[in-house]
């Protein structure tokens, strides 16, 4: 208890405190005065020099106000959202008189990039404090009912949970919840309700509740960008902290939430740093909080539709219709799943198949038969999360030999494991269930039915490059970069230069990660890449303005 204090209320040394008091401006205070209060955006830093504060959760329909915390000298009030621009989902009132300094966004990000001391203090009490958060009473204020047989549901509850929202999941399921969630007055048609500051929205999605949190992008963030980075894998995440560290006004843009298919993967093994394996999401959540560190703009679920090309500012057209300038564009936005080509695979989707394996998923069939379709890492992974998991796990390769794609390690694990079945030289063949995914056929020497609650399909991607109409690629959809382009048109005669690396057929937009011809395909090589297309980008923005 004493660790987790100190990590939400950090000791400040006399020469911590006057270095945090330059950045706020003073205001005097009296009890009952509110220093920011629910369904604010970009809300001040508060701090507190005399007198104290409370923070509480409102009253929700179903219960009362609750009082979380109460903060007294020298010490500061926020949360994580400061940084990422989420609304307040708590109240701030002053209940003895004194002094307070607000500190606002852009003085916030002054701090960051100008003091690491206190920097990495200010990002370590954020972070603790919306951990703490997403595991009490705030929990409450995004509250979410679904069911694990919807995939509607499990859609909206992956992206509260990839973006680590405090927020409530209630299972209208699960056999051992205690009280009637029926008495809210909506049904099943009316699945997901979020319950947002208590209030219900019916049939809820992920872009409708960003909207509400102020986590999409609107038209109060029309701004131009120095760069645009579309697609938040690794890659993306990766160029969006190299361009916002090295001084570009930056926006990252994602159809889903930050993490790609590496949020999906259960445990990465082989990335440097790690000798003990991260998971995708452990990952995700870093690579995060640091771009928040450098005042990355993150907006999500926010799809771009089409991307028009301009001479000055490129424009990215989003699926709301909102407008998205940029100087510089970098595409990272990665491949699509591939499904099998069986009858009723659209309507098991979301329940019962599976493209990733993460915790998430791994809740939702622990202890039970599940199958595993694929032979590279992604899959031998999954197998071995799921073995883990008290899975029985049979895991099916059209390959002759599981050695063919996969790592050797993880080809001597899964031998060792007496969890999993290989079937190697074999095909799922049908699907079988009512409303959820119950059994599969295996077709390979011989034809089986078996038990099934979970298939997890790891059997490729294809680019996706469908609203890149203007950008050349190969005959698999990847865009040809720097080097690789074939077809040069005016612009780059009147630039007078040829493509640099990871440039496009484009100038000034730019591809890395899995969308790019050419790449590795693995979660370092993505990183690599996307800071690496940032050092083209400074030198194309160079030249741009050399020949303005």
């Amino acid at each position: 208890m004493g660790r987790t204090k100190q990590k939400i209320r950090p000791e400040l040394t006399d020469a911590q405190w006057d270095r945090l008091r330059r950045y706020g401006v003073p205001q005097a205070t009296e009890v009952g005065d509110v220093l920011f209060r629910t369904g604010d955006r970009w809300y001040d830093l508060i701090l507190v020099e005399e007198g104290e504060v409370e923070v509480v959760r409102d009253a929700l329909s179903w219960t009362e106000e609750t009082r979380l915390a109460v903060l007294g000298p020298r010490t500061f009030v926020g949360e994580l959202g400061l940084l990422n621009g989420q609304r307040a989902f708590l109240t701030s009132r002053v209940t003895q008189p004194g002094r307070v300094l607000r500190v606002d966004h852009d003085a916030l990000q002054r701090l960051m990039a100008e003091d690491d001391e206190l920097c990495d203090l200010m990002l370590r009490t954020l972070w603790a404090r919306r951990e703490l958060l997403r595991h009490g009473p705030a929990a409450w204020t995004l509250k979410i009912v679904g069911s694990t047989g919807s995939p509607e549901s499990m859609a909206l509850r992956r992206y509260a949970e990839r973006l680590e929202l405090a927020h409530t999941w209630v299972d209208v399921d699960d056999p051992a919840l205690d009280h009637d969630v029926w008495s809210h007055g909506f049904t099943r048609e009316h699945l997901p309700v979020a319950f947002v500051q208590g209030e219900p929205v019916h049939n809820a999605t992920p872009g409708r509740i960003a909207e509400m949190l102020g986590l999409a992008y609107t038209a109060d963030d029309d701004l131009e960008f120095d760069l645009a980075v579309v697609g938040a894998g690794p890659a993306g995440l990766a160029a969006a902290i190299y361009g916002a560290s090295e001084g570009l006004r930056t926006v990252l843009l994602d159809a889903v939430a930050p993490g790609g298919q590496s949020a999906t993967t259960s445990r990465i093994e082989n990335y440097l740093g790690f000798p003990f394996g991260v998971s995708g999401d452990a990952l995700t959540s870093q690579a995060s909080l640091q771009a928040f560190k450098f005042g990355v703009r993150i907006a999500a679920p926010c799809p771009v539709v089409r991307l028009d090309p301009e001479g000055g500012v490129h424009r990215l057209l989003l699926a709301d219709g909102a407008i998205v300038r940029a100087r510089a564009v970098v595409v990272t936005t990665g491949v699509a799943y591939r499904g099998l080509p069986l009858e009723r695979w659209d309507d098991f989707e979301g329940a019962g198949i599976h493209h990733a394996a993460t915790a998430l998923e791994l809740r939702q069939v622990a202890g039970s038969d599940v199958v595993v379709v694929g032979g590279a890492n992604s899959a031998g992974q999954a197998a071995l999360a799921l073995a883990a998991n008290a899975c029985r796990v049979r895991l099916v390769v059209r390959s002759n030999d599981l050695s063919e794609r996969m790592s050797s390690y993880l080809v001597d694990r899964i031998r060792e494991d007496p969890r999993i079945e290989v079937h190697t030289g074999t095909q799922v063949t049908a699907l079988h269930g009512e409303d959820r995914l119950t059994a599969v056929t295996l077709r390979g020497t011989t034809e089986q039915t078996v038990d099934c609650t979970g298939l997890f399909c790891f059997i490729g991607a294809v680019p996706a490059t469908d609203w890149l109409a203007g950008l050349e690629r190969d005959e698999h959809g990847f865009l040809r970069t720097g080097a690789d382009v074939v077809a040069l048109g005016d612009g780059w005669r009147d630039l007078g230069r040829m493509p640099l690396p990871f440039e496009t057929s484009v100038p000034r937009v730019f591809a890395a990660g899995d969308v790019r011809r050419g790449s590795m395909k693995r979660v370092a090589a993505a990183v690599g890449e996307g800071s690496s297309a940032v050092a083209s980008v400074h030198q194309a923005l160079a030249t741009t303005e050399v020949y303005a």
